[in-house]
């Protein structure tokens, strides 16, 4: 089982970067990570709490069947299914973040829209994203928290048609990597898209071969992440409350 110490601060640090980034929603949108490989139990703010004001100590502990085990207030409805599905049924995915930021939600709005190989941060993701183009509404069921996972599959980016972007990663670190450089790729695009020119697509096996450059560059991620930790600690230490 990871640290729930470390946990809880990696959790509360990424939802404040998030803020600062401009990606949070509202009180909408979450944030989780389960403390144990199986998926349970799993940290997730309390609902109503606004991403620039969670604090390591306010994150909620909750158990596989989605029941609060530690910690005050509830998990929003449409978390807990989104999350608690992902969690039981995928739990490789032990970091589960879940977002309307801006670009990649446009790119969710367009008919067919995906990430095309136009830049070198979309390549990170080349055969890397699902896509559910059947928005059912909001997530407030099991069968609607279910039918997203199956859609996510073993993927670690999934679109969301209509909706937003969830994406997944073995710890904190890693997902909120790919959260931040998903973000970039898809403003890149939707800025190219303005243009009205076509677009210069990469070719498929430079494509492939790029990705790999990305995921065996194994420093940049934790690197990213470290440096995120330590802007927080002076400037807003209070996250770790």
């Amino acid at each position: 089982m990871q640290d729930e110490t470390q946990a809880r601060e990696d959790l509360a640090a990424a939802f404040r970067w998030a803020a600062r980034l401009g990606f949070q929603e509202a009180v909408s949108n979450h944030f989780s990570l389960a403390l144990d490989a199986s998926g349970a139990p799993f940290l997730i703010q309390p609902e109503g709490r606004h991403f620039s004001r969670v604090r390591a100590s306010e994150l909620l502990k909750v158990d596989a069947g989605g029941r609060v085990i530690e910690g005050e207030g509830n998990v929003d409805p449409t978390a807990l299914q989104i999350h608690g599905s992902i969690h039981r049924n995928a739990p490789a995915a032990r970091c589960v973040l879940h977002t309307h930021m801006p670009y990649a939600t446009a790119l969710t709005c367009v008919a067919g829209g995906r990430l095309e190989p136009i830049s070198q941060n979309a390549l990170r993701f080349h055969e890397r994203v699902a896509y559910d183009d059947a928005f059912g509404g909001m997530a407030l069921d099991v069968d609607e928290g279910d039918r997203i996972c199956a859609a996510l599959g073993d993927r670690p980016v999934l679109f969301m048609a209509n909706h937003g972007v969830t994406v997944v990663g073995g710890d904190v670190a890693e997902a909120f990597d790919r959260l931040y450089f998903l973000e970039k790729a898809c403003e890149t695009q939707v800025l190219a898209m303005a243009t009205g020119r076509p677009l210069k697509r990469v070719d498929a096996a430079t494509a492939r071969a790029t990705r790999d450059q990305w995921e065996n560059y194994p420093r940049l991620g934790l690197d990213h992440w470290a440096e995120i930790r330590a802007i927080l600690d002076a400037e807003s230490p209070d996250y770790r409350d």
